[in-house]
């Protein structure tokens, strides 16, 4: 696939770039100021035929119109809420995502937040180190995981994952999504509200689309309460991030895990001197052998498109 031109959106594992630049001709967008990023498109436009974004920066309406000879969008990940999906399907562009590879690392980090939030890991790492266990003495007691009801909103390939390692920590599961599942013996509940007011750790692990944008809201923060956790490993605007400031400095949540923001990568600064809050900079998938499936993935999408072959994971 030598010849396929390729804009690749963002800066990534050293791996993925440089197999797109032995394999094809390549563009790096993110080398080229915002302000003159127009121009590069415009002078590029006749060559690029495939796009390789992620959950930064994608194929939204105006990208795509800035290709005319785009023919797939490759995104290295498996949300697609960067990506007109609309457009795509109008101008025949085929769309591909990394689903399954990043699974399991999602899933661990999900529970791994959720340990770390309620045994306040990161807190008493800092007490250690500060020298106050040698100079006040022993920690103060946390919150036990085992046997804590967990909540999952989303249960996909992920919230599935999320939930089976959760079961072997005794945890009962309880979920939510826009219809009930067959063939599990989760608890289903028919609205957010209901599913964080009977629970004690709410998952976020759905897909962002107009519907889940801040699916978590104040009256979901408040049923989930002052000794509630909320962990989102899903995207930053499934929470409403204002009310959930509020809800941490006024008590009304007990604690959140967050490896996702809306406005990637700011971060609201009054979340950074609370104790009873972890944050991870949108690391779900962040483990070599992780990323490195994904990229062989999207490799692969891209070699079977240049070769008119059946796409591995097509969306559109």
């Amino acid at each position: 696939m030598e010849s396929l031109g390729v804009l690749l959106t963002f800066p990534t594992n050293s791996y993925l770039e440089e197999e797109l630049s032995k394999r094809c001709k390549l563009f790096r967008l993110w080398e080229t100021p915002p302000e003159k990023r127009r121009e590069f498109l415009r002078a590029n436009a006749a060559s690029i035929r495939a796009l390789v974004g992620n959950s930064g920066v994608g194929a939204d309406a105006e990208m795509i119109d800035a290709l005319p000879a785009l023919e797939i969008v490759a995104s290295f990940g498996v949300g697609l809420d960067k990506v007109d999906l609309a457009k795509c399907r109008k101008k025949g562009i085929r769309v591909t995502n990394t689903p399954d590879v990043l699974t399991d690392d999602v899933a661990d980090l999900a529970i791994g937040l959720a340990l770390a939030t309620m045994r306040r890991i990161c807190e008493a790492d800092r007490y250690v180190r500060s020298g106050a266990w040698k100079a006040k003495g022993d920690y103060k007691l946390t919150s036990k995981f085992s046997g804590k009801t967990v909540g999952i909103i989303g249960l996909g390939r992920i919230g599935l994952a999320i939930a089976e390692r959760a079961e072997a920590f005794d945890c009962p599961i309880s979920y939510y999504s826009r219809s009930e599942k067959p063939h599990t013996n989760y608890k289903y509940h028919s609205s957010v509200v209901d599913l964080a007011a009977n629970c004690h750790v709410l998952i976020v692990a759905c897909a962002l689309t107009e519907e889940t944008r801040h699916i978590v809201n104040r009256e979901v923060m408040d049923a989930l309460g002052p000794k509630g956790v909320l962990v989102n490993v899903g995207r930053g605007a499934h929470v409403d991030e204002p009310e959930l400031v509020s809800a941490l400095l006024e008590g009304r949540l007990g604690g959140a895990a967050l490896d996702v923001f809306e406005q990637e990568p700011h971060v609201p600064e009054q979340l950074f001197g609370l104790d009873n809050v972890v944050l991870v900079p949108h690391a779900g998938s962040g483990t070599w052998e992780t990323r490195k499936a994904m990229a062989d993935l999207v490799l692969g999408n891209l070699e079977a498109h240049a070769t008119n072959k059946p796409l591995l994971t097509p969306v559109v």
